[in-house]
């Protein structure tokens, strides 16, 4: 499930820790951001970046997908050769790699950043991170893009609609309170290091809007 259902849900791990990384105190609007239109014989679902990984997830376990992109990690990874260090993070350049082997690396992985045409699944992911302190007005809800046979629309639903009712088009943004930093007892000196394990305290607020309806909730979080 992604990691804004798990926050929801109180399921929250490192996967979810990893995603708030970049953020300091203070308030950050139209984040996470998803959208959904279904016709009689398939469903499109784009995102904004933060949603790079569980479209990988997501795709990767609906079969034996192909994938082919970039892969970010932090350390390196076991079975891939070839990566690059690049701005303190490795970078893996892929070409075919299977269903399986996405869901055996994804603990490891910072960023998935792939593509895949196959099995009636076509995802497309931009290849670069966008920079950090970008505004509101500035987002790419486009960033992710997935593209699904509508056997698969109740599945997407359940991972990243699940509490909306049903309807045609859906849209949903999230925005981020972060209250407080919260450090661990660690002899940890090194500042990006420390920004790195430091907990993100606050609430996030999910807007939700299905063929117009609009309604608001709440949920506080750590991760």
């Amino acid at each position: 499930m992604n990691f804004i259902w798990k926050i929801f849900h109180d399921k929250i791990d490192s996967s979810v820790h990893n995603q708030f990384i970049r953020f300091g105190k203070g308030e950050y609007g139209r984040r996470a951001l998803l959208s959904l239109w279904k016709t009689a014989n398939s469903a499109k679902i784009k995102g904004s970046f933060e949603f790079a990984n569980d479209f990988v997830l997501f795709a990767a376990g609906l079969g034996n997908v192909i994938f082919s992109g970039n892969i970010l990690s932090k350390e390196p990874l076991q079975g891939l050769g070839g990566g690059q260090k690049k701005a303190g993070k490795w970078v893996y350049d892929v070409k075919n790699i299977e269903s399986g082997k996405i869901k055996e690396i994804a603990p490891f992985v910072y960023y998935f950043l792939l593509n895949a045409d196959s099995q009636g699944i076509k995802l497309k992911i931009k290849g670069k991170l966008p920079k950090p302190g970008k505004g509101e007005n500035k987002v790419d809800d486009k960033f992710c893009q997935l593209e699904f046979g509508a056997e698969n629309i109740q599945k997407a639903k359940e991972d990243f609609f699940w509490d909306l009712s049903e309807g045609k088009k859906a849209r949903v943004e999230h925005r981020f309170v972060i209250t407080d930093i919260i450090l661990p007892k660690t002899t940890e000196k090194d500042f990006a290091k420390l920004r790195e394990i430091a907990k993100r305290k606050g609430k996030i607020i999910r807007i939700t809007n299905i063929d117009g309806r609009e309604t608001k909730t709440e949920k506080n979080f750590e991760a």
